[in-house]
């Protein structure tokens, strides 16, 4: 079968035997790729020195079926992210975005769009003041890719316009926000004004301003609604979160 090339991401890497690795890929054009790199733990220089988690490179590969593992054949590392590595919560971030890749993206399913994401949302960790934004960016993106982007302009009870001054509540299983009714039977999280004018902001595309509680504040509100998708805890997610909390 022929020889494929392709951007990508180490999201995962598990050692095989002595000498080589199992690998899952993010890719820019074939999506999540799991394969085995023989001989990758070598002097091997197919494989740049192996493979390490949070590394670009542009990898080769014979996918024979969207269900068995692929064969690694050439890794050439281009970019390592040393500031995911430079402090705690650049690290707890990183990893957890790369949880999110895992969890929530489904083999050979590309997503460009994520993948550039990702690659942005890594580079920012650079700055220890863009941190929460990253990672609230990146959930984000996410939800966008995966098909749950949250419903932020409507009611989603009702489907009426939705004044930011009213009280708000968040309702995972209806997929956005609603008006608050006090003392009724209510589903949901409470949320604040200034969580909805966030998220509107990340739905055009506007950088992440605010105070850094609201904005971490946003990206819990993200990830218990990624949980809810997904049916399952993500516990890199959480703890970043919480690391990210002080």
């Amino acid at each position: 079968m022929p020889t494929v090339h392709d951007e990508a991401f180490c999201i995962r890497v598990w050692d095989w035997s002595e000498t080589s690795q199992t690998v899952s890929l993010f890719c820019r054009t074939h999506g999540v790729v799991r394969g085995l790199a023989k001989g990758a733990k070598r002097d091997d220089t197919r494989f740049s020195g192996g493979f390490e988690l949070l590394t670009k490179g542009q990898v080769g590969m014979i996918i024979k079926s969207s269900d068995a593992m692929a064969t690694l054949t050439s890794w050439d590392l281009s970019q390592t992210f040393p500031s995911a590595r430079a402090n705690l919560p650049a690290f707890y971030s990183a990893m957890a975005m790369l949880e999110l890749v895992h969890h929530m993206v489904r083999d050979h399913d590309p997503h460009p769009i994520l993948f550039d994401s990702l690659g942005t949302a890594a580079a920012d960790l650079a700055n220890p003041d863009r941190t929460i934004a990253s990672l609230t960016e990146f959930l984000w993106s996410v939800l966008v890719e995966s098909g749950y982007r949250p419903e932020l302009d409507r009611d989603v009870r009702t489907s009426t316009p939705l004044d930011k001054s009213s009280p708000l509540a968040f309702d995972a299983k209806l997929g956005g926000f609603k008006r608050w009714e006090k003392g009724g039977a209510e589903e949901g999280w409470r949320a604040r004004p200034q969580t909805l004018e966030i998220l509107r902001n990340l739905a055009e595309n506007k950088p992440v301003t605010g105070a850094a509680e609201d904005v971490l504040r946003a990206g819990k509100l993200l990830y218990a609604y990624v949980r809810e998708t997904a049916g399952m805890p993500m516990p890199t997610v959480e703890l970043a979160l919480k690391v990210l909390s002080g």
